[in-house]
């Protein structure tokens, strides 16, 4: 070809090309819905948003999901699992790459349905959610029933018809969508407003919940299969009643409630008893209390007649003290005439003691008595003063060294005392010196250790989006974005191209040392690596 045949030729930018690649796949693809399966899913990044591929037997594309997007989707991406994407196909010029940027994630069919659902009870049953000794009792007469369902529809009419019928309590309804995206979420948070209800809150806190809905297929109860209402539920502190579809249907909600019902209707019926029941029953109880009450009355009535015919009578019983009292009283007037005559001849006879003679010999030897007595004091007195006296003599004798003994001691104390006060300072200054030379010694040994020298080497360490270092080229994958790290900063790369095996090294003669790569420009209004 002539010279002057490619200058006649158009000529293109890079970025002109991609701009015009990028609006020729988005106006060719605005919406589209996209089968495979999910691969290379991590969670989220740090940034919020989420990046995987998704992937069939012969081909495989990029795919991201948006910060807002995500935590709006009703399925979350799951490694391995078949889902049915919907949103836009773009493409990102900064790496010739198109990907699917996803607006909505479902499973691929009922079969991926249950599937993932048998995945997810698998995890709770796990955790031990399930288990029969985590549910509770259902109180017997709630005064009080919170229901969760739709407002509108017949399952709440049933429900309180049904309650009505039996036995008429207070019926609170919190009021939530049973079915679409935001259905679990709505059911989650009643569970927990029922729960958060106290004695201060206008509303009374229920002392039994009913989670009611009607039939459906899986997709229409998918939202009590949703893990934030089975955590609610295990969490509940009020007995919970799962009555969500046919007797045939099963949710999550149901392994984890303290009862199900197969029910709606079979759920008011297990809330509450039946009225005419519980009258018919007091009503019997009633009467046999009466009927016991007054036979047991009849039986002690003839008991005690039994009883006291055997008893003796009135006159049996106070013949015998009667005929002592009678004794005792014609006794009575002669044992105190003895007794008189006694007292006299007893009073007659000290009164021939009691002369004033007999009374002054008395009075003289009780007097010299107490005067000998008085001596005798007196002198025991004088012996125990002396004797004490000559004691605290012999004390004070004794207790007169003694100060200058302690004085001595004291002093010899204070100066052992100050030989082992040196003594500590010279212990506690070789060990801090010795302490510091270890931890000099084990820090020039981390330091020449440490990877950041083997990096001012020549070196290089290879980080892959999480941070881990990549020891292997088989570790990393086609348009893997990488953070290599040199001795004196970082630099992002992509993986491009195969892999080979590692060259042998060159001769020293002809090593050339290698040009500094120039650093990409990179333009304000580029979207920036999605990867």
């Amino acid at each position: 070809m002539s010279p002057q045949q490619i200058s006649n030729m158009a000529e293109y930018t890079v970025t002109e090309i991609s701009g015009s690649i990028k609006k020729t796949v988005e106006t060719a693809f605005t919406h589209v819905r996209v089968r495979g399966e999910i691969s290379g899913f991590r969670g989220q990044h740090s940034s919020g948003h989420a990046y995987f591929s998704i992937k069939d037997e012969r081909a495989r594309m990029d795919a991201v999901v948006w910060k807002g997007v995500f935590n709006r989707l009703k399925f979350k991406p799951e490694e391995g699992m078949e889902m049915i994407a919907t949103g836009k196909i773009t493409t990102f010029p900064g790496s010739s790459k198109y990907q699917i940027v996803i607006e909505q994630l479902e499973p691929a069919g009922a079969g991926a349905l249950m599937a993932l659902l048998e995945e997810r009870k698998k995890k709770l049953a796990a955790e031990g959610l399930f288990d029969a000794n985590r549910k509770q009792l259902l109180p017997y007469l709630p005064k009080t029933i919170g229901v969760v369902t739709s407002p509108t529809g017949a399952v709440i009419r049933d429900i309180l018809h049904r309650i009505s019928d039996r036995f008429p309590v207070h019926v609170i309804v919190w009021p939530v969508r049973v079915q679409g995206e935001t259905s679990g979420d709505e059911v989650a948070a009643a569970i927990r407003g029922f729960n958060a209800l106290d004695d201060t809150s206008d509303i009374k806190k229920p002392d039994l919940i009913i989670v009611a809905r009607g039939g459906g297929s899986l997709e229409d109860l998918w939202g009590f299969n949703d893990e934030a209402v089975v955590r609610a539920a295990d969490a509940s502190d009020i007995p919970l009643i799962s009555a969500v579809g046919h007797e045939t249907d099963w949710t999550l909600l149901d392994l984890v409630a303290d009862e199900r019902a197969p029910t709606p209707t079979g759920a008011a019926e297990m809330s509450v008893p039946v009225k005419a029941d519980l009258e018919a029953s007091l009503s019997n109880l009633s009467a046999r209390l009466r009927s016991a009450s007054s036979r047991n009355v009849d039986q002690k009535r003839q008991n005690f007649i039994a009883l006291s015919r055997g008893l003796p009578s009135l006159d049996n019983l106070l013949a015998l003290p009667r005929r002592r009292v009678d004794e005792a009283t014609s006794n009575l007037s002669k044992a105190i005439h003895l007794n008189t005559l006694n007292k006299r001849r007893g009073f007659d006879l000290a009164v021939n003691r009691l002369t004033p003679i007999a009374l002054l010999a008395s009075l003289r030897d009780r007097r010299a008595r107490v005067q000998q007595m008085g001596q005798v004091l007196y002198s025991s007195f004088d012996r125990i003063r002396d004797r004490k006296i000559t004691s605290l003599e012999r004390l004070d004798r004794t207790l007169q060294p003694v100060p200058q003994q302690i004085l001595n001691r004291i002093r010899s104390n204070h100066t052992q005392i100050d030989q082992y006060s040196a003594r500590n300072d010279n212990a506690i200054g070789s060990l801090l010196k010795r302490l510091s030379q270890q931890l000099h010694a084990q820090d020039r040994m981390m330091q020449s250790l440490a990877y950041t020298n083997v990096l001012k080497r020549g070196f290089a360490l290879v980080r892959g989006e999480d941070g881990k270092p990549i020891t292997l080229a088989n570790n990393v994958a086609d348009g893997q974005a990488l953070n290599i790290q040199f001795s004196d900063g970082f630099v992002d790369a992509n993986a491009a191209g195969g892999r080979s095996e590692a060259p042998l090294p060159k001769s020293p003669k002809t090593t050339k040392p290698a040009k500094k790569a120039a650093k990409p420009k990179t333009s304000s209004k580029d979207q920036g690596s999605l990867f």
